[in-house]
């Protein structure tokens, strides 16, 4: 089964389009893990709630960062968080790779072979040969950043370029088509932020039938329904809406994993809502 087969399975399984992001922060946790070793806090924190909120998600999206911050040890942490999510759950890793020959062939053979992740975000401004050694996993999941959902993106993404036609559009466009030519093998996705649901809806046009990995939803602004509408497919699918401190704070005390479980599934429900509304 490969990558857009196992999401397609789980998001109908679980009746969701929800991706929860694991960014854990120790100094937001409930006070009874800040009185324990990070590493040991961290591990215990992203377990419960993945135990919390299993059946609300479409997918999970650990973010390596907070890891590897850890030092050595928060690898171990990171391959026991994997461990702890279900098999039928696609792992899209957000490491955000992006370099050139034997480098990124390494950056996809450590998050593929080493850690087992179904998906990566990844990087496409160096180029197709910095994307290959991603693409030559035809069961993987290649989320490339197109779109990001940060202030800072206008910056280059909204800079007008020639595309293949001659046609003058901005860069992110040119990127979206781009990775659909790259695309053989149906291992492609894009990530765009939910803090330009005009430009998702742009993207989603151009590439009708790729997922699409959508953060930026609640601390970043993002707005949740419409966000929903622009980027779903023609069959209200292949969109992952991601969602970390949300979901991961919603609470601060002994009871934060319940509350987490119980923010995944408003989402949940109000991602469906959005979705049959359409």
């Amino acid at each position: 089964m490969n990558f857009l087969e196992k999401l397609l399975t789980a998001s109908r399984q679980q009746n969701s389009l929800l991706c929860v992001g694991l960014d854990p922060e120790p100094s937001r946790f409930a006070a009874q893990l800040r009185g324990m070793p990070a590493t040991k806090a961290v591990a215990y924190f992203c377990q419960a709630i993945i135990e919390a909120t299993t059946a609300y998600v479409c997918a999970y999206k650990p973010n390596m960062a907070f890891f590897e911050v850890l030092g050595p040890e928060g690898m171990y942490v990171f391959r026991e968080v994997l461990h702890a999510i279900p098999a039928h759950i696609p792992i899209i890793v957000d490491a955000k790779r992006g370099d050139l020959g034997n480098t990124a062939r390494y950056y996809a053979a450590t998050v593929f072979d080493v850690y087992g992740c179904d998906a990566v975000t990844v990087n496409p401004y160096l180029g197709y040969d910095s994307v290959t050694p991603f693409l030559a996993y035809h069961e993987k999941g290649i989320m490339l950043l197109c779109r990001t959902s940060n202030p800072g993106a206008r910056d280059f993404q909204d800079l007008l370029v020639y595309g293949e036609n001659g046609q003058v559009k901005p860069l992110y466009e040119a990127v979206a088509q781009r990775v659909q030519s790259w695309n053989k093998e149906g291992n492609c996705g894009l990530a765009v932020g939910a803090t330009y649901p005009r430009e998702l809806r742009t993207i989603r046009s151009l590439c009708p039938d790729m997922p699409i990995l959508i953060p930026g939803v609640g601390a970043q602004g993002g707005d949740l329904e419409d966000s929903v509408v622009a980027g779903v497919d023609a069959c209200g699918e292949r969109a992952i809406i991601a969602v970390s401190r949300t979901v991961l704070y919603a609470g601060d005390g002994a009871d934060y994993a319940a509350l987490a479980a119980n923010e995944a599934r408003l989402l949940r429900d109000r991602i469906n809502e959005a979705r049959i509304n359409k």
